[in-house]
């Protein structure tokens, strides 16, 4: 048996949180690090293994757009100035916006900070593609959520679907003796891969609609309004009490008590709305000791940025750029980035088991 992809999701989000928590370079490079060691290491024979080398890929196309745009468009200043552009006179009403001009160091470093945290994202996210399987994720969801979370498996999945079009495409033209590289692959591999994954969704599409996705389980009207009604009201007294605890100048009864409101509603929504989409599951994923270790290892490395203090790192999570200065190795964040490699000698046996497993019915 497989590990929960629910582990995988919640440790990737942890080491999200992390990267939203700091724009530290060396931390977040570090964040990089783990997350690609644990997906290359625990990652099963699926044809969505390899979705971390497209998300990094994308992500460090992200990294060099932020960095242009920083260029061409200006935003933070300081006194070192590397290179000075032509610069484009605008209207007066873009005041704030230049095309052009000096280049400093200072806004140069915090181009590359903000785009580094946004790259880390998507390396997190494309762990997580990685290692879990969307589709047995969609199983184990709250039957009130089951048409949100239909659409959200779909686009979690449009992803590893191109990924595995992709190599299903080009090791169909690598027979035929088509080695064509660079952008005149990405040309000519384009057009498959589009007209694979549309083919694949449309069978996806089908497959749903013959098992009933959607159905109401003849509940009356007022029952779906009720659950409604306690869903939405129970998500807006949890952005509400999240507003209010992050805010500093809100009143007292905004932050806790709207967030156990919320809490309770939300709940009430899901319990009633668990009746609307009956079905059996045929050997149903389990939470064991191996998941929550999993889950608590993200877990650690996300507390651990939070609630590090000043002398342990926590004033470093955001490094100045104006001035200047060097960036330092937060230590506790550090460590519990450390902690979430623990995956690695957690799952790394079920993982290898399960892949001759695979291996052997391929190749009896």
């Amino acid at each position: 048996m497989s590990l929960h992809p629910g582990a995988w999701w919640l440790w990737a989000l942890c080491l999200a949180a992390v990267a939203g928590r700091t724009t530290n370079p060396v931390l977040l490079a570090l964040v990089i690090a783990v997350a690609g060691f644990v997906a290359v290491s625990c990652r099963e024979d699926t044809p969505w293994a390899s979705a971390y080398g497209v998300f990094l890929k994308f992500a460090l196309v992200v990294l060099a757009v932020r960095v242009v745009l920083h260029v061409l468009l200006g935003g933070v200043s300081g006194p070192t100035v590397l290179v000075t552009l032509p610069e484009i006179p605008l209207p007066e009403w873009t005041k704030g916006i230049r095309l052009g001009g000096p280049v400093s160091a200072e806004g140069l470093a915090f181009a590359v900070y903000q785009g580094l945290q946004l790259a880390t994202l998507l390396c997190c996210v494309g762990a997580a593609n990685a290692l879990a399987n969307a589709k047995r994720l969609l199983r184990s969801l709250p039957a009130a959520l089951y048409e949100v979370s239909v659409a959200v498996v779909v686009a979690l999945t449009v992803a590893p679907q191109l990924v595995a079009s992709a190599r299903s495409v080009r090791r169909a033209r690598a027979l035929r003796g088509d080695v064509v590289r660079g952008v005149k692959a990405m040309r000519v591999l384009l057009v498959p891969v589009l007209e694979d994954a549309f083919e694949r969704s449309l069978v996806l599409a089908a497959a749903m609609d013959s098992r009933g996705y959607g159905r109401t389980a003849g509940l009356p009207k007022r029952t779906r309004v009720v659950t409604g009604a306690l869903v939405l009201g129970g998500l807006l007294g949890l952005c509400v009490g999240a507003y209010g605890l992050l805010g500093g100048a809100t009143p007292g009864v905004v932050g806790t008590p709207m967030l156990v409101v919320g809490s309770v509603l939300a709940v009430a929504g899901l319990w009633t709305g668990s009746r609307r989409v009956r079905r059996s599951r045929y050997r149903p994923d389990r939470w064991g000791a191996r998941e929550l270790a999993i889950a608590g290892s993200g877990l650690v490395a996300a507390l651990a940025t939070y609630l590090a203090p000043g002398g342990w790192g926590g004033a470093a999570l955001t490094p100045a750029t104006v001035p200047l200065t060097v960036p330092e190795l937060p230590l506790l964040p550090a460590v519990g980035l450390l902690c979430a490699l623990a995956p690695v000698v957690i799952a790394r046996n079920v993982v290898v088991a399960r892949n001759v497993v695979a291996r052997d019915k391929v190749h009896p």
